[in-house]
């Protein structure tokens, strides 16, 4: 039995939106990535497994729609939700086996924004170059900012989901010009998620720094 026809099943249509027919795979990745999200926005350790199962899910939905960039980006995301599960329950230091929220700092905004810029260049010029993508620069541009907010969510950096944001704002309007039309859908929802998540690692924040003695460090 080949790989592909053991994820036809997967491409088969399970309902039409617009005229447009939407795989299983696309339902099981709005629900996977739903899930995913709303677990990390309550800081619970099980979006980790959830969030990998969701990109297995995209990296199949992305290669059909011709968002390479964004499939490759799924591995990424793989490899990075291995290192953030292992943060988020190793990270927290001693007398700890939690990773706190902390906020980002400015040696990291630096390195950062100058990778998310450098990235989204190469990315743009590879996809144009050595793809068919008919949308190389908006598929690097929240691929780059997709990687920077993972970074940022593995290490629970508050500001991590203003990048998500940033990210969402282009991926709606990405995925329905792709007609993928229940992914943007999804990402609409990603952005309530994600101010959801950022008042509430903000208040873990505040509330954290509020019960440190005087002349402790946060």
């Amino acid at each position: 039995m080949s790989l592909a026809s053991i994820l036809e099943p997967l491409q088969r249509p399970l309902f039409t939106v617009l005229d447009t027919p939407v795989s299983w795979t696309e339902v099981l990745g709005f629900g996977s990535g739903a899930l995913c999200v709303w677990l990390v926005a309550r800081q619970h350790l099980a979006n980790w497994p959830i969030g990998i199962a969701n990109n297995l899910f995209f990296v199949l939905l992305f290669t059909q729609a011709g968002l390479y960039a964004d499939a490759g980006l799924q591995i990424v995301f793989i490899i990075l939700a291995v290192y953030g599960w292992w943060t988020w329950t190793h990270g927290g230091g001693p007398g700890s086996d939690a990773l706190p929220v902390r906020r980002t700092t400015r040696t990291e905004w630096t390195w950062l924004l100058t990778a998310g810029v450098v990235g989204t260049l190469a990315l743009t010029l590879l996809l144009d170059r050595a793809t068919d993508s008919t949308v190389p620069f908006w598929d690097a541009l929240t691929t780059a900012l997709s990687l920077m907010a993972t970074y940022g969510q593995c290490r629970k950096r508050l500001e991590s989901w203003w990048l998500w944001i940033a990210a969402d704002v282009v991926y709606v309007p990405l995925y329905a010009h792709k007609e993928l039309y229940l992914t943007s859908l999804l990402y609409l929802g990603f952005m309530t998620l994600c101010v959801l998540g950022l008042r509430g690692w903000t208040r873990d924040l505040t509330d954290r720094r509020e019960r440190v003695p005087a002349g402790a460090t946060a």
